[in-house]
Order: C-alpha cells, then sequence, then structure tokens
C-alpha cells in the first residue's frame, strides 16, 4: 500500500516526505506513508462519530491501534513483501522490518485486547479480519490472491469505519456501514490513482520519456483526497465536540 518507485533518493523526494532532517528520519516517514495513513484514522474517526454518544478516550485508542498496526506494522510488512524488495526495502534490513512489525502489531493488538477484554468484545471480529489482511495484502499470500484494489478498499477503508463505530457503541449501526461503503470507495479512488503514479515514477528520466505532467496530475489527486478525507473527518470531530458542550 502507498508504494513508490524509483531508488531510495527517488522515494525522498516525494510530496509526503520531509525535504530536511536526518536521512533515517526521512526514510521512516516514507515507510510510514502518512498521506494514507492519514486516511484510514480519519476513516477510524468517522466510524466514531455516526455513534450515539463519543468516548474520547476510546476514540484515541482506535486510532493510535490502526496508527500502529497500519500506519507502521503494515507498511513495514510492505516493505518486505512477498517475493524480493518492495518499496522503502532497500532502505530498511529485512530484520529491521520484521522487528517494527512485530513491535507495532503487537502493541497495537495489547491495545485491543484490553478494550475487547474490558468494554467492547465485539471488536474482535474486526481485529481477527485486519489482522489477517495486514499479511494476507501485504505479504500477498495466496499468490497475491488478497492483493487486490477491491480487497485493499475493504480493509483499509470499509473495516477501519466499522472499529471505529464499534469501539464506541459495541456494535454496528446502519449509518456506519453506509459511512463504511463509502469510504472504500475513497479508498479505491486512491490505490487506483497509486497504481499508474508509482509506474510513472519509476519511469522518470528514462531516456525519451517525459512524464511530467501525467504525474503531477496524479500526485493532485493524491493530495486531495487524501486531504479531504482527513478534513472532513476533522470538520466533523469538531464539530460533533462542540455540539456536545452546553451552550
Amino acid at each position: 500500500m502507498g508504494e513508490t518507485g524509483g531508488g531510495d533518493a527517488g522515494r525522498k523526494a516525494e510530496w509526503f516526505v520531509p525535504k530536511c532532517g536526518p536521512g533515517a528520519l526521512r526514510s521512516f516517514v516514507g515507510l510510514l506513508f502518512l498521506p494514507y495513513t492519514g486516511m484510514v484514522l480519519s476513516f477510524a474517526v468517522l466510524g466514531a462519530i455516526v455513534a450515539p454518544s463519543v468516548d474520547p478516550e476510546r476514540l484515541c485508542a482506535i486510532v493510535v491501534i490502526y496508527a500502529l498496526g497500519l500506519g507502521i506494522g503494515a507498511h513495514a510488512l510492505d516493505a518486505l513483501g512477498s517475493g524480493g524488495i518492495k518499496p522503502w526495502g532497500a532502505v530498511f534490513s529485512r530484520r529491521q522490518l520484521v522487528l517494527i512489525a512485530a513491535a507495532s502489531l503487537i502493541c497495537a493488538y495489547a491495545i485491543a485486547i484490553y478494550y475487547m477484554a474490558s468494554a467492547v468484545p465485539r471488536l474482535w471480529t474486526v481485529a481477527a479480519a485486519e489482522g489477517f489482511f495486514v499479511f494476507a495484502y501485504n505479504l500477498e499470500w495466496l499468490k497475491g490472491k488478497f492483493h487486490t484494489d477491491g480487497w485493499f478498499a475493504f480493509s483499509w477503508g470499509f473495516l477501519p469505519v466499522i472499529a471505529g463505530n464499534i469501539m464506541q457503541t459495541n456494535t454496528v449501526s446502519p449509518a456506519a456501514c453506509i459511512l463504511g461503503v463509502s469510504m472504500a470507495l475513497f479508498s479505491l479512488v486512491e490505490i487506483k490513482a497509486s497504481r499508474p503514479y508509482k509506474e510513472l515514477k519509476k519511469r522518470a528520466g528514462a531516456p525519451g520519456a517525459d512524464d511530467s505532467p501525467a504525474i503531477a496530475r496524479y500526485e493532485a489527486i493524491l493530495k486531495c483526497v487524501s486531504l479531504g478525507v482527513m478534513l472532513l473527518a476533522l470538520g466533523l470531530l469538531v464539530w460533533r465536540l462542540s455540539a456536545g458542550r452546553p451552550g
């Protein structure tokens, strides 16, 4: 997910990577693919917002769970891949990526298990599904059967909304399901634009190839979709929290 092409220098030139700072830090930030990580965290927030009431602690918990599990863990596994080096895999050793993925996933599931045991037992349905997809999608299990745009949209678009809703209510509302489908479609737009963008970036600089207009167009799509979703979640969260205050 959030794959980019080119060498280490090319990846560090991506629009979502800081332009200054220590090289190791910039590489780690690039590994997280923050635009899509931000989208997934926003999906979880949106799922929580449509609950009858919002518990700030549980909201923060589900955001942290996805930040660890998707933002760090899944992207580290994506860098490992299944058949050789994947994006950012040339920057980090396999041992480093395994340790990063293991530590982040263990922490994410430790938090999830605490809440499943104490307040929201039905979260286990999403936790089990996401646990499967974090490996099946990123490591391309079963010859890549689950490494498709459709499963990407389901696992990292639909399910985070459901998780955010369950975290608040221990159930799933019809509104959350509809919202989940909507966010899955936004995920589909992101991945459909990300793939040709990645291919064009790989070709950048090749003799006789001038793909800069197309690259700029896809980059604009990715920026607008990711920022639009994040601002939507932030705006609705601010509205929801301010609406709950006494006038």
